[in-house]
């Protein structure tokens, strides 16, 4: 079976997702060819799981100051290119297509009828969950953005509905040394903005990850990083909590890991308002809807956290797709959440 997998690129997440799938291809020999879109070539790193991968511009939401900037994802959006990428690329010698969230190839296999599995956490949406600033517009994006034959949503909880489980990198199991500092990755906030949040908090040590770290605000209890891979699982392992935008794939791992969590969504980012709903309504993370220093302290406060206990899915997910019936994934999610254990303190616990 010949596959190839698309990969929305704006942020890591879905790259971590796929990262994780890659891993139990390569355990299985089986080869994939990769395409990512959404950010330039030159932005991608620690990409060696991927082979000889692909890139193109796709589309992409651009942010300011915490907040989706309209303006400037519609000047930065090149919807000609796309087209032309779409009628260019050559799938039709696949015999699957893996997407989660790439419109270059969701919409060039729709078009040479190329059978399509879409798994990516905006493919949850398409069921009726939780969901927190919802327009018309969102929900023609997550309809029509990336559409694939079977789409097969990945949520933190199953909700009644053909949900998988989170692909998690990170296997819990936190060292003898975890908890020595915060792991802080606000990526759509400016570093200014970050240290002006955290500087009241000298006794606390944060280990903050952020695009533009080499020209960070500098204090002696704040540590910036650049975009690291395996710096960050490492900090994340060793971290006692974790201050994050409202993505999907982040929260995934530090629930797993046991980790406490804050979260702040990107105003305007009808997917992070709907994650910090949910994670409120399970009571598996606080919210702050600003940078405000008082859910800081609040937050910083709290007793440690405990994991939820997911399964691995990345196995039986490709064991799944390998046997060729794309059109009832319900015994394989089934299976999936009966393995799944909440903490005491989480109100939607049910398998």
């Amino acid at each position: 079976m010949r596959i190839l997998y698309g990969v929305q690129g704006t942020g890591n997440g879905h790259i971590t997702r796929a990262r994780v799938m890659a891993a139990e291809f390569a355990r299985r020999r089986l080869e994939v060819d990769f395409i990512f879109s959404g950010r330039a070539p030159s932005a991608y790193f620690d990409m060696a799981a991927f082979g000889d991968f692909t890139t193109r511009p796709g589309l992409t939401f651009v942010t300011e100051r915490g907040r989706i900037s309209v303006g400037k994802t519609l000047r930065n959006s090149r919807p000609l290119q796309l087209l032309r990428d779409i009628r260019q690329l050559q799938i039709t010698n696949y015999d699957l297509l893996i997407n989660d969230f790439e419109p270059v190839s969701a919409w060039a296999a729709r078009r040479a009828g190329v059978p399509s599995v879409g798994i990516s956490h905006q493919a949850a949406f398409l069921s009726p969950i939780p969901k927190a600033g919802e327009t018309p517009v969102a929900r023609r994006i997550i309809r029509h953005f990336a559409p694939t034959r079977q789409p097969l949503g990945v949520h933190w909880y199953h909700f009644g509905r053909q949900l998988l489980p989170p692909l998690i990198e990170t296997h819990p199991a936190a060292p003898t040394d975890a908890g020595r500092h915060i792991l802080v990755y606000l990526p759509f906030e400016s570093p200014d903005e970050i240290a002006a949040l955290l500087h009241p908090f000298g006794d606390t040590r944060f280990h903050c990850y952020h695009p533009a770290a080499v020209t960070a605000p500098q204090a002696s209890h704040i540590r910036w990083r650049p975009p690291s891979r395996d710096g960050f699982q490492q900090d994340l392992q060793q971290a006692s909590g974790v201050i994050a935008n409202g993505g999907f794939e982040l929260p995934s791992e530090a629930l797993a890991l046991g980790k406490k969590l804050l979260v702040k969504p990107v105003l305007g980012q009808f997917e992070q308002q709907s994650n910090v709903l949910t994670l409120q309504q399970m009571k598996l993370a606080r919210v702050m809807y600003r940078l405000e220093r008082q859910a800081v302290a609040d937050w910083l406060s709290l007793p440690p956290a405990q994991p939820v206990h997911y399964p691995e899915v990345a196995a039986p997910l490709v064991d799944w797709l390998l046997a060729g019936d794309w059109r009832d994934p319900a015994p394989l999610c089934d299976s999936l959440w009966r393995q799944v254990r909440f903490p005491d303190y989480c109100t939607l616990s049910g398998n």
